[in-house]
């Protein structure tokens, strides 16, 4: 390895830190989908169908892979490369990059973001080694973000200096066109804002490069503010009426309106109003414990359910409390727990005296929990009607099984909380909320890229997880603005991670658990999770965790 390029042995050394073995590394190769009608692929393909049918009936073949490094687009000018690429599982949504495979001119491109040639032996995996490969990052003019890179491959054979020239030019080419795209959906993206930003509501643009805001915007948002907008406009989520409700960093509660201007395919206009009119669901008129009981609202059973950490304790808590009037009225909360440490008998009488009382309410937190005995108890009290209240607290719906879901089912009320992770809009509002019952600073608060940050993470404590953050930012800063480098180490990426199979979430949540137990220690990470710290450094980069 001595005698290879210095660009080369840097990728070797990289290769050798994830855990690579050049016998086994093309092995590696997994397969995920790709969008086939990306921006890179709508500007690139004129360009590759040129310089495919240049290439005709050569041993040359052309691979574009996006910025995740899938294989977007594959051509072979003759039999022979399409066998060894075909044996190589080199197609279509095959994954290249330098962690997965070694050197090569896809993967190291990404990496580097440099242009380069892999000749022969320098590629780190023993299958690779029968290919002379030129890569270059096509590069957005506008965002200079990598979108992808260009490859010209060959057999060693076949190698020519001349590849080198060829795709940097086909690769100018294709960056012309997306910055003629960007050009034509900026066009389009300020017509539609100059058509609506008369009004006086408020009206932001958000494409690539730009925001823009009508006066009333300018008044109203924050650079915070703006930093949601620009999540949405990106992610392209919300609900299928195209408006969502966020709460501005003021407080205010708004209606939010996204489009994308007819022929543009990028960007998004918003338009802001007053939050929509909530409106609850009609009573129940199905069959159920209560029906046709007469129950009064200060009767009627609540069901909340989430994951664990959503607040779901929280929120039961809350609407308990609305139902005690007055002060001797108390508010009970029972637990699964209690029952399983003090015994079924006990936690039943316990239960059985708070409902003789007849006031108030008990809330049940996990129910789904209780042994059936007990289930079948607070079943009955649902049936008679009477007071206290009854506020279940129970997993997600979808989990519920027997006599917890027959409970479930009997309760006309039910509130489900999302997981943190799909309203991640919540956060700047949820950050802010902890920051005062912490009696923060009132200077404090999140930076727009902190709030890009944290809204790129899986969540998948909820908001127990977010409290622990908080808790960690609370002792690294204490005035001013929370900037990605006062949050813990493995929260400070901001590039959502890719599409994760099953078991690859398992493992990714278990190494950002271990990760944060141990203040971004890796060794210690490493030694809890029984792995070595190679062994962790190859999964953070596969599994897109960030290193700080």
């Amino acid at each position: 390895m001595s005698s290879l390029r210095e660009p080369i042995a840097a990728s070797w050394h990289r290769a050798n830190l994830a855990g690579l073995e050049p016998s086994s590394a093309a092995g590696n190769i997994s397969h995920a989908d790709v969008d086939l009608g990306s921006a890179l692929l709508t500007a690139a393909r004129p360009v590759l169908d040129d310089l495919d049918g240049r290439l005709r009936d050569t041993a040359f073949s052309t691979l574009l892979v996006d910025r995740e490094g899938r294989v977007a687009h594959r051509w072979c000018g003759h039999a022979r490369p399409r066998r060894a690429m075909d044996a190589l599982a080199v197609d279509i949504g095959a994954s290249l990059l330098e962690d997965a495979v070694g050197t090569n001119a896809l993967g190291t491109v990404l990496e580097t973001q440099a242009p380069i040639n892999v000749h022969g032996a320098e590629h780190f995996a023993v299958p690779l080694r029968g290919f002379s490969c030129y890569g270059h990052p096509v590069k957005h003019p506008v965002t200079k973000r990598v979108e992808g890179v260009l490859d010209i491959s060959a057999l060693t054979l076949h190698a020519s200096p001349l590849l080198a020239p060829l795709v940097a030019r086909a690769v100018e080419e294709i960056e012309q066109r997306l910055l003629d795209g960007s050009r034509v959906s900026q066009k389009h993206l300020l017509a539609a804002f100059q058509a609506s930003a008369s009004r006086r509501r408020p009206v932001v643009a958000i494409g690539e490069d730009l925001v823009m805001t009508n006066r009333a915007a300018a008044d109203r948002l924050s650079p915070t503010d703006i930093a949601l907008l620009r999540m949405l406009a990106v992610d392209g989520t919300g609900p299928a009426d195209g408006v969502v409700d966020l709460r501005l960093e003021s407080g205010d509660e708004v209606s939010v309106r996204s489009s994308r201007p007819a022929g543009g395919s990028g960007g998004s206009l918003f338009q802001l109003e007053p939050a929509r009119v909530r409106r609850t669901a009609p009573p129940s008129t199905g069959r159920g414990a209560g029906a046709g009981t007469g129950r009064s609202p200060t009767t009627e059973p609540v069901l909340v359910v989430g994951e664990p950490g959503t607040g779901r304790s929280t929120r039961a808590r809350e609407i308990a409390a609305t139902t005690a009037t007055t002060t001797a009225a108390p508010v009970t909360v029972l637990t699964a727990a209690a029952a399983l440490m003090d015994g079924v008998p006990a936690w039943a009488a316990d239960l059985t005296s708070r409902l003789r009382a007849g006031q108030g309410s008990v809330v049940v937190d996990g129910v789904d929990l209780l042994p059936a005995p007990l289930v079948d108890l607070v079943a009955a009290h649902l049936d008679s009607g009477h007071e206290p209240r009854i506020v279940l607290v129970a997993g997600p719906l979808g989990t519920l099984t027997g006599s917890a879901a027959a409970l479930a089912a009997a309760c006309t009320r039910r509130e489900e909380l999302t997981p943190l992770a799909d309203r991640t809009t919540e956060i700047p509002d949820l950050v802010a909320r902890m920051l005062r019952e912490a009696d923060a600073d009132p200077s404090l608060h999140l930076a727009p890229a902190t709030v890009v940050a944290l809204a790129a993470q899986r969540w998948p404590g909820n908001l127990r997880e977010l409290r622990a953050v908080v808790t960690h930012v609370l002792g690294v800063r204490r005035t001013g603005a929370v900037m990605p480098a006062d949050l813990p180490e493995q929260y400070r990426t901001s590039a959502a991670p890719r599409s994760l199979a099953a078991m690859e979430r398992a493992e990714r949540d278990a190494i950002v658990a271990a990760l944060r137990d141990h203040d971004g220690n890796k060794v210690r990470a490493a030694a809890e999770l029984g792995i070595s710290r190679t062994t962790l450094y190859a999964k953070m980069r596969t599994l897109k965790v960030s290193t700080g």
